[in-house]
């Protein structure tokens, strides 16, 4: 059955066909790249991160680690800014935007000083783009004052951003490093710069795969490597966190922020729209799949709001952050049970094994059934029996119970198994 719903969306101040863009990375690099993302379906892109001074990339550039025949876990490169000149870049813009008006163009730029800021930024209206994308997060600069070098210090983050700013009429987009503790610094020193929204995340400081021939990691240049960016799978519960973070910071509240990290899917777009992204930023999965996936991240999308009655994305955007609180804040009054369904079980015995070796020693095992029994006198409710069960719904929450001294109250419970 086909369904229809209109996911056009604002960012920044920039109407957007649909949330789905290319993050700034090879996959938009010219024109004849991102005119087929385009006829794709996707709604916009952040064009490749421009600078000023052309270096040569390494070779090979890329590492990764994952499971053959199955999405990267991990996937790590060391690149570095467009290869192509400015001059032709600011062309390939051009050329998009006057061959098709209703997709989105975000120019990204990254200098090394205030002035490098400014210039950069004045020529993305040269290029009739929509906004603008400052890279203050690439994790492997060979530079200082460029990359995470800027997104670590707040006050390197507001100086560019205001330098930034001051060279354009257009919205300008600060683009967060992961390599912190806390986000929240550098994002209000963005927003203090002058920046009209926040992206989140860059990829995450890595080494992978040890060579053990050559001891270095990947990928190998000359027999040595370097610690540089991390991206796919493995980053999106981090990239969550942060947006998760941002979103419920009160002096951030309304600032658009553009969700980045880990997103192959429709259900992965829709986590970070829950969290409070208003678009969302792909790489690695077009790097794996090519652009066509945004077909049924368009087709899954819509078929969500459906079954779920929702008419906009904008009743989506941050939905999930009320519901996301600080560990002081969980109710602690109540234990809920596993419940085994003997019919289903295989009798593997992996949730004795691990309730035994990494839990509460609450599941006994019956040789003579090979099944397991529940030791109520022991168990917590902690459920690692059915992260573990292999078998689907074979372990399911059963009794809830009352910690002694706890009024029953009404509670809101997970009804839904996937």
């Amino acid at each position: 059955m086909s369904v229809k719903k209109d996911l056009s969306i604002e960012f920044a101040g920039v109407k957007c066909k649909n949330p789905y863009f290319l993050s700034s990375s090879p996959v938009g690099n010219n024109y004849d790249m991102i005119s087929k993302c385009f006829e794709a379906g996707w709604g916009g892109v952040f064009y490749k991160t421009i600078d000023l001074w052309n270096e040569n990339e390494i070779s090979p550039i890329f590492g990764s680690y994952g499971n053959a025949g199955e999405p990267w876990t991990g996937f790590k490169n060391c690149e570095h800014a467009s290869q192509n000149t400015l001059e032709e870049n600011l062309e390939h813009m051009r050329r998009l935007k006057r061959d098709y008006p209703d997709h989105v163009i975000f120019a990204s730029f990254m200098g090394q000083t205030e002035d490098d800021w400014k210039l950069l930024c004045s020529y993305a209206e040269q290029a009739d783009a929509d906004g603008i994308e400052i890279n203050l997060s690439c994790p492997h600069m060979g530079r200082e004052n460029m990359g995470s070098d800027v997104g670590t210090n707040p006050n390197l983050v507001e100086s560019f951003t205001r330098a930034s700013v001051s060279g354009t009429k257009l919205p300008v987009i600060a683009k967060m490093t992961p390599n912190v503790t806390n986000m929240i610094p550098s994002a209000l020193a963005a927003i203090k710069g002058g920046a009209a929204g926040i992206s989140a995340i860059n990829t995450v400081k890595s080494v992978i795969d040890l060579d053990r021939d050559l001891f270095t990691t990947q990928p190998v240049i000359n027999g040595k490597s370097a610690i540089s960016g991390l991206s796919g799978a493995a980053v999106k519960p981090i990239a969550l966190r942060f947006m998760t973070e941002m979103g419920n910071c009160p002096d951030l509240k309304g600032v658009p922020m553009s969700g980045v990290g880990g997103i192959y899917t429709w259900s992965d777009a829709l986590d970070y729209l829950l969290v409070g992204a208003s678009n969302v930023q792909v790489t690695t999965a077009v790097m794996e799949y090519g652009y066509r996936i945004v077909e049924d991240m368009i087709s899954g999308m819509q078929h969500y709001m459906d079954e779920k009655g929702f008419n906009s994305l904008d009743e989506l955007v941050g939905k999930a952050l009320p519901n996301i609180v600080s560990p002081s804040e969980l109710t602690r009054t109540y234990q809920i049970r596993p419940n085994f369904d003997e019919e289903k079980c295989v009798g593997c015995g992996r949730c004795y094994v691990s309730c035994y070796d990494g839990g509460h020693q609450a599941i006994k095992w019956n040789d003579e059934k090979r099944r397991p029994e529940l030791d109520t006198d022991h168990c917590v409710g902690c459920h690692l029996c059915q992260k573990v069960c292999p078998v689907s719904d074979c372990i399911l929450p059963g009794e809830l119970v009352w910690r002694e001294g706890c009024s029953p109250e009404e509670l809101t419970l997970k009804e839904i198994f996937e």
